[in-house]
């Protein structure tokens, strides 16, 4: 769910950042597989109905969205940025100190990473499959970047969600950066974690709120084929989500628990599934708390395993680990336990076909 370097507190607050020019490690993205451009849309959105979660003296909730579609052309149209400057500057003195302790402090410009994407690429004409994204506890969307342009260059149009107060670091468009206000453990407070939760699922059921008008604003159609998908806390989001709100058709949920640290249930493997649901692990993040939560389910659910691999193979880390341990920025024994000893030549195919290949049954492309 988290991190081995848990116990999120910065007291950073919002803020901005720079990030300066480096002749650092730049990171590469895998090359999406798939016929279509991509083209890439970051958006702002403001809930007005709610405080903020995380802030409750902020009478609103705002959100940062990127939607990746299948484009018509990419002639023309810049490489979106994998993160925005000020955020990426954070990562060594937020995500390498307090979340991900494998990672380098030093030595990674990650303002630099190209993406697949292109910045205002005109979509796809068609009608496109919409997948949501959440990702895992304190993890930027960003993180998620390599999926979603795989499945955006196969006809899915990927709404990647920020949950802005727990996720590490938060860029806005005027240059406000809201950092992480998660202390402790949710893995081990049951209290915070329902809390983390809970607003991951406000968030969400905005976002889809926010949909018809959204998408239309960006000249995309999706005759109602809606589906979502998240890592960690965002597999519990996503699975979660399928229960309650009966305008998501199919789920995956890649390592999530379906459980709180009681113990008790969630409603998705207390009651019978009734829509299609994917279960996707790996054999280095298992337990027993695990295995129970995720036995309990029933109904229209698939379970898959990935070997040789570990809880954040399901990211952009899955390719950036063999990356930093190749340029000496993290021991092999770190990498291992990070995203597990796998080749990404093999895992990063796994976790592409894995998704897509669920989505393709449960919500058949048709541009």
């Amino acid at each position: 769910m988290l991190g081995t370097g848990t116990g999120i507190g910065t007291g950073l607050g919002s803020r901005t950042a720079h990030a300066r020019p480096s002749r650092d490690l730049v990171l590469r993205l895998p090359a999406p597989t798939g016929p279509y451009p991509v083209g890439a849309t970051t958006l702002h959105l403001t809930d007005h109905t709610r405080p903020d979660p995380w802030k409750p003296e902020l009478p609103s909730r705002e959100l940062m969205l990127t939607v990746f579609h299948p484009a018509r052309t990419a002639h023309g149209h810049p490489p979106a940025p994998h993160m925005s400057p000020g955020a990426a500057a954070l990562v060594p003195h937020i995500d390498a100190v307090h979340l991900h302790p494998e990672l380098p402090t030093s030595g990674v410009n990650w303002a630099a990473t190209p993406t697949h994407a292109h910045l205002g690429a005109p979509a796809l004409p068609g009608r496109h499959p919409v997948l949501l994204y959440t990702p895992g506890g304190g993890d930027p969307r960003t993180l998620g970047t390599g999926l979603a342009e795989d499945l955006a260059s196969h006809g899915y149009v990927v709404v990647s969600v920020d949950h802005p107060g727990e996720t590490t670091e938060v860029e806005f468009p005027d240059g406000r950066i809201v950092t992480t206000e998660l202390g402790g453990n949710p893995k081990e407070d049951t209290a915070l974690f329902h809390r983390m939760i809970d607003a991951r699922l406000a968030d969400v059921a905005f976002v889809l709120d926010q949909l018809p008008s959204l998408l239309d604003g960006l000249g995309i159609r999706s005759g109602g084929l809606i589906s979502i998908y998240g890592h960690s806390a965002g597999g519990t989001t996503a699975a979660q989500t399928l229960h309650d709100d009966p305008r998501v058709r199919a789920a995956v949920n890649l390592e999530g628990y379906l459980d709180d640290p009681s113990g008790a249930l969630f409603p998705i493997a207390r009651d019978r599934v009734t829509r299609p649901l994917l279960l996707a692990g790996t054999d280095g993040f298992r337990d027993a708390r695990f295995d129970r939560s995720w036995s309990a389910a029933r109904g229209r659910v698939r379970i898959r395993r990935l070997n040789g691999a570990d809880h954040w193979v399901f990211t952009d880390y899955a390719a950036f680990a063999p990356q930093l341990q190749a340029a000496g920025l993290m021991t092999p024994a770190a990498r291992a336990g990070f995203v597990g000893p796998i080749a990404p030549s093999r895992s990063i195919p796994w976790v592409r076909s894995a998704v897509r290949s669920f989505f393709r049954t449960a919500l058949p492309t048709r541009p």
